[in-house]
């Protein structure tokens, strides 16, 4: 069995497996030279070969446990209809839903048409991984929660506060329920359609959950969450799943607790300690260096890295990254990185 797949299944290993979140990007010149040929990013995420090798690069690189598929969780909202669009130095654009209206306009009934190139992606990867004798590397597809996505369709792209959705969710829960449901489904089918394209592990990215309090958080962040693995395991009950609630702090633990997740990221905000004493005890974990160490490198990389490896290894532990890799990090930042983890004695 793969050594990221021990792990999840919640077995111990001699060796600490490693994978970072965007690890596949800007701060390798290799993916640069490919976007430049490509065009538009969105042109990239739907051209199953450029997105195939583009999974890969950091692979060949660098030799990570596990490659994951190069995309994007906004793919859902356009394929239910909703525009997309990515600007430069802005990033992603949607129109933005305003009313339940808006909501009826929502089409699960064709995702395909739109999401059939990112099957096809998956597959690809998964054979390139097996020809190019990594059969050792998992392969990984992911989904943004339904929460985080909804916050980009209400608000039409990023936002500092989400306001609107805060808004929306509070004073006119049905509705909003509604387009919940909708992504649930939406990404139940998106996911499983991966799997049967050969994706290994799946990781489902609620990276607004933090916003959330109290019976909000159960209710837009916990109970979306379990529909879609519920959905996913009467299918494939094995297909490991990692849950990522980003800046849940405490909440974590009822996340990690009622989700049914096999394992569960860490943001970089969160203390190692607190997180092997209160959920490494439920489940393997999976984090959390932060990015901006990373970028920075030198002692302070070396330092941070051992401080998290010696925390966790004792049990099942994925080393990650607590969010993606900043664009500017120094490639050489990641090899040394990735040299420190495979160097280190449990």
């Amino acid at each position: 069995m793969k050594l990221i797949l021990q792990n999840l299944n919640n077995q111990k290993t001699d060796k600490v497996p490693f994978w970072f979140m965007r690890q596949a990007g800007r701060y390798l010149p290799e993916y640069r030279e490919l976007r430049s040929q490509a065009g538009g990013f969105l042109d990239l995420v739907y051209n199953p070969e450029w997105a195939s090798e583009v999974t890969i690069q950091p692979v060949r690189r660098y030799g990570m446990d596990a490659a994951i598929l190069f995309s994007d969780i906004l793919v859902i909202p356009q394929a239910l209809g909703q525009s997309l669009r990515f600007e430069t130095g802005e990033g992603p654009k949607l129109d933005a839903l305003k009313s339940p209206s808006d909501i009826e306009k929502l089409d699960i009934e064709n995702i395909d048409q739109v999401l059939n190139p990112i099957y096809e992606t998956v597959s690809l990867v998964k054979s390139k991984l097996d020809s190019e004798k990594y059969n050792q590397t998992a392969l990984i597809g992911f989904a943004g929660s339904p929460w985080t996505v909804a916050c980009y369709m209400i608000e039409g792209g990023g936002s500092k506060t989400f306001a609107q959705t805060k808004k929306w969710s509070a004073e006119d829960p049905q509705s909003f329920q509604k387009l919940i449901d909708i992504l649930v489904e939406a990404t139940s089918h998106y996911l499983i359609k991966q799997i049967e394209a050969r994706a290994e592990v799946l990781q489902l990215f609620d990276s607004w959950a933090g916003i959330l309090e109290g019976e909000d958080f159960n209710t837009w962040s916990i109970a979306p969450t379990k529909q879609i693995i519920e959905n996913i395991r009467v299918r494939y009950p094995d297909v490991p799943i990692i849950g990522f609630p980003r800046e849940a702090a405490d909440k974590a633990v009822q996340y990690a607790q009622k989700t049914g997740i096999r394992a569960i990221g860490l943001d970089y905000s969160m203390e190692p300690e607190w997180a092997r004493d209160n959920l490494q005890n439920l489940l393997p974990v999976q984090g959390n260096l932060d990015p901006q160490i990373l970028l920075e490198g030198g002692n302070a990389l070396e330092t941070q890295t051992n401080k998290i490896l010696e925390t966790f290894a004792d049990k099942p532990f994925i080393f990650n990254l607590g969010h993606g890799v900043i664009k500017e990090t120094p490639p050489e930042n990641v090899q040394n990185l990735c040299s420190i983890i495979r160097n280190f004695k449990k």
